[in-house]
């Protein structure tokens, strides 16, 4: 291993270390993220008893990926406030000083907005396996490897916008316009093969369609598209997405 290679791991070491660490400082942030998911869960999910496409599952149970989902997308995606809150503590300028690479350090972030996701996800996945939807081991663990894919994808837009933004009002307008159409968009909570004509185009360019679908065939062993059509989809959006944020982390070095 070069010396190059080895610091640039040890950066991206210290900045996922310091992004879990503020996670767990911050214990009211778990709280406050997994109420409206429960609710969606527990009220909409058994309120509404609207219809399931998938036979033998109830609808609670039919949303339940989806939800599941839905703490990654809002969890991860609204990561990218740090990269603001951190230029106004300065930290970002001491850290745009160091000997690493800017595709490193956003590497690093990306990892700490993902670890973040998933450690939420988790728990709902806990809860949701023991009062929603029974899951074997196999299911679970291929659901958090899944978590950990849809976390870094949608860390990655947050920290691309994150790093083109000074002010956290602007970017919090921004993730109210995002997010919201993101999780309807996406089926969570119907089924796309039912939808319209323009309600399922609309769902065919939003990438959090492919992360609940591939999510319902992981615990439910039913999709609207084809599995591997979800996955193929989710690792290019994570490929675009991710070169997308090294660009805006470049110019972010540029502009200070």
């Amino acid at each position: 291993m070069t010396t190059s290679l080895r610091s640039d791991l040890y950066a991206v070491y210290a900045l996922l270390l310091r992004e879990v660490k503020i996670y767990f400082r911050e214990k009211e942030r778990i709280v406050a993220v997994l109420v409206s998911p429960l609710l969606f869960l527990f009220v909409v999910g058994r309120g509404l008893s609207g219809h399931s496409p998938v036979p033998g599952c109830t609808y609670q149970q039919f949303i339940f990926p989806g939800i599941l989902c839905m703490v990654i997308l809002f969890t991860a995606i609204t990561y990218g406030l740090y990269i603001i809150w951190d230029k106004r503590l300065d930290f970002l300028k001491e850290v745009l000083v160091a000997p690493i690479s800017r595709s490193t350090l956003f590497l690093g972030k990306s990892l700490g907005g993902m670890a973040g996701a998933v450690m939420e996800a988790a728990i709902l996945l806990a809860i949701g396996a023991a009062f929603v939807l029974p899951l074997g081991p196999l299911q679970l663990a291929a659901a958090l490897v899944l978590s950990m894919l849809f976390a870094f994808l949608m860390a990655n837009i947050g920290l691309g916008i994150g790093a083109r933004m000074n002010s956290m009002e602007g970017f919090g307008l921004v993730m109210s316009f995002l997010t919201w159409p993101m999780f309807f968009f996406g089926g969570a909570l119907f089924d796309l093969s039912r939808s319209g004509k323009w309600l399922r185009l609309a769902a065919c360019l939003d990438p959090f369609t492919y992360c609940v679908d591939l999510m319902r065939w992981v615990m439910l062993g039913w999709g609207a598209f084809p599995a591997g059509l979800d996955l193929a989809a989710v690792l290019f959006f994570c490929a675009v997405t991710a070169a997308w944020g090294v660009v805006s982390f470049g110019r972010l070095q540029q502009t200070r």
